[in-house]
């Protein structure tokens, strides 16, 4: 009977970590890209967050939204295949000051709680003097 118990738990342990679906994975550690210190006059204020569709189904952004009106975030228009790359492009409208900006995305990826993945934006916009 112990042995059937113990044979059951392993069972559904691997039945549970074997999910199937679109799994998304990005380049930046921790989904975050800094800026650094830049200048308006000398940074276009455009970044991208790279990812890869690491699951076994196409990997669907359904939207992707920023915290404010001065970070404009633009998602992919088509799935991402399994193994395929994609991209995530941010442009911040460079004010000066500090820059600290949530992105967020929705998704189907399965590797976050409902496919909601936050991503982050930092760094300092100086004056150019």
């Amino acid at each position: 009977m112990q042995r059937l118990l113990i044979f059951t738990l392993i069972m559904c342990s691997l039945i549970i970590n074997a999910q199937s679906g679109a799994k998304i994975e990005f380049k930046d550690k921790d989904n975050t890209i800094d800026y650094g210190s830049i200048t308006k006059e000398t940074d276009s204020g455009v970044r991208s967050f790279e990812f890869t569709n690491t699951g076994d189904a196409p990997l669907i952004i359904s939207e992707v939204h920023s915290t404010c009106g001065c970070t404009v975030p633009t998602k992919p228009d088509h799935p991402i295949l399994p193994g395929k790359k994609g991209k995530i492009d941010v442009k911040y409208n460079m004010n000066p000051g500090t820059i600290r900006k949530t992105i967020t995305v929705d998704s189907n990826a399965i590797n976050y709680e409902n496919g909601i993945i936050k991503l982050t934006i930092k760094g300092e916009v100086l004056v150019k003097k």
